[in-house]
């Protein structure tokens, strides 16, 4: 079995605000994001929770949660196992992402305010900074940060409860596909798109969500084909 071994972490997450729940899922989640905990690590919870020095409860209540936004799947003899993520499962998140995040951008072209219309030109301008530094991964969560301000400026509760749990998804699209970008056709469009969003034009703004979204579909499914299966990881002491 090979032993999956992040880089060694030298403080335990503390029991401070956010709450310590919060805090392991937002650990666990990064790490797999950032592939550091690759598609078929096995987790183990004792093991996890050892390793940031927590008890077992906010370790498996972030592992049930990790498990419902499609990070973790539950194997049987394997237990909590991190998820594939294929061309078949960017597919699915696309056809979500392109109907609900057209809808998103057409409602905030509608009911943004100018306060937060600001918080998003200043959001892109530092991706853009970001993708013209080479940082790429910096560019990356901003460019997934640009996309849940865009719902959550939708004005419609149901929609970002609808959208939130795949927000990890689309992270994780975006770390996995990110090598091969040099980020500027993405800040391009998401320039687009915000200036139709501030211009109030309702339907530009849903139609270039939706063009958005498409253009990227194809190329993400090439570069997410899936290479031959990698045998069984499982972190060890050095979490």
């Amino acid at each position: 079995m090979t032993v999956h071994r992040p880089a060694a972490r030298g403080a335990a997450v503390g029991d401070t605000h956010p709450s310590l729940r919060e805090r392991v899922y937002v650990v666990l989640r990064e790490r797999i994001i950032e592939a550091e905990y690759p598609a078929g690590t096995r987790l183990v919870e004792r093991e996890v929770a050892d390793g940031l020095r927590v008890s077992r409860v906010p370790v498996r209540e972030a592992m049930q949660r990790l498990e419902s936004e499609g990070l973790l799947s539950v194997q049987p003899r394997r237990g909590s196992v991190v998820a594939d993520f294929g061309p078949e499962d960017a597919e699915h998140l696309f056809d979500v992402r392109e109907n609900l995040e057209g809808l998103a951008a057409r409602l905030a072209a509608r009911h943004a305010s100018a306060a937060r219309l600001r918080d998003l030109e200043r959001l892109l301008a530092r991706a853009r900074k970001a993708a013209e530094s080479g940082r790429l991964r910096e560019a990356v969560s901003l460019d997934a940060d640009f996309h849940r301000q865009i719902v959550e400026l939708s004005g419609n509760p149901l929609l970002v409860d609808l959208m939130a749990p795949l927000d990890s998804r689309l992270r994780r699209l975006f770390r996995l596909t990110s090598a091969q970008s040099d980020g500027e056709p993405m800040c391009g469009a998401h320039e687009r798109l915000y200036e139709a969003v501030r211009d109030r034009d309702e339907d530009g703004a849903e139609a270039l969500a939706r063009a958005h979204v498409a253009a990227i579909r194809a190329s993400a499914a090439r570069l997410l084909a899936a290479p031959p299966g990698e045998p069984e990881r499982r972190p060890g002491e050095a979490l």
